[in-house]
């Protein structure tokens, strides 16, 4: 299935928007840190051909997401970007699918924007004393590292996030070269280099330290692939029990990258959790798709 290519403006600039299928219930797919709208590839069009609408959005500064210089890309402010891209996109509210940062943008739409969230799906969300993750920690380790590298451009930024790309997976054959080269290609030369590092020190724990988790209302799902070496193995159950009947899936076997590892899975359990589409929901996208 092919998706609609739409473009949002939030405010600084504009996001990128895959839309999959028309006209069902919404679901907004975010993707984490380093990695855009390509993560949703293959479970954005099984949410679709069950009659839901997919949006896959590019967090601001990410994938095809405008990187305009003086924005911010933290998680409040992420927050306040996808409720913009939302109200572009005429959606009222909305189930809301993150992974890792992702999920950290969603955790605070959900608390500030509540009206925006029917449902919540927390995948793998960095929390509590460990935000910034492990893998913003490894890639500032290896920016010293390989900091003769990272100031001539040479390889862009390979040299920084290859490790963390392929320590989000659990087999290494599930990160290949050329899909490397796609999740890293966003970065490449001194210019990308930098963004990278900038994206990485936008994300500050107090964005989302005073989120009062006990007034999530709405239904919540946390998933944790329980070979996801960037957050602890107890972070996820401590989420489920901060958020009144939240509920808690683990994933065997698998990393952080749940939907690169385990599309189909990953989109049964997102079918069982959202239910049956609504055929008459009513969403027209605000934007024309890109021609």
């Amino acid at each position: 299935m092919q998706a609609d290519v739409l473009r949002v403006q939030v405010g600084p600039g504009a996001m990128h928007v895959e839309r999959y299928g028309h006209g069902g219930t919404p679901v907004v797919l975010l993707h984490g840190f380093g990695t855009c709208t390509f993560l949703w590839r293959n479970v954005a069009p099984i949410l679709a051909e069950e009659g839901h609408t997919a949006y896959a959005l590019d967090l601001f500064g990410h994938g095809e997401s405008d990187r305009s210089p003086d924005a911010d890309f933290g998680i409040a402010a992420q927050a306040e970007y996808l409720d913009a891209a939302m109200t572009a996109l005429r959606l009222a509210h909305a189930t809301i699918v993150g992974l890792d940062l992702g999920g950290n943008v969603a955790l605070r739409l959900a608390v500030t924007r509540p009206e925006r969230v029917d449902r919540l799906v927390l995948i793998n969300v960095p929390a509590f004393d460990e935000i910034p993750g492990g893998d913003i920690g490894a890639l500032q380790r290896s920016t010293a590292r390989f900091a003769f590298k990272v100031t001539r451009g040479v390889l862009g930024a390979a040299p920084l996030f290859q490790a963390v790309l392929e320590g989000s997976v659990a087999r290494p054959e599930l990160m290949p070269t050329r899909l490397l080269a796609r999740y890293l290609a966003p970065f490449a030369g001194a210019d990308g280099v930098n963004h990278l590092l900038t994206l990485g020190a936008s994300i500050r724990k107090s964005d989302v330290e005073d989120l009062a988790l006990s007034g999530i209302k709405v239904p919540t799902l946390v998933l944790r692939g329980d070979h996801d070496g960037w957050v602890s193995r107890d972070i996820a159950s401590r989420l489920a029990a901060a958020i009144p009947g939240a509920t808690l899936t683990r994933f065997p076997g698998v990393a952080r990258l749940i939907p690169e590892e385990a599309p189909d899975d990953l989109a049964e359990a997102l079918l069982k959790f959202i239910g049956k589409a609504d055929v008459n929901s009513v969403n027209l996208a605000g934007a024309s798709p890109t021609k």
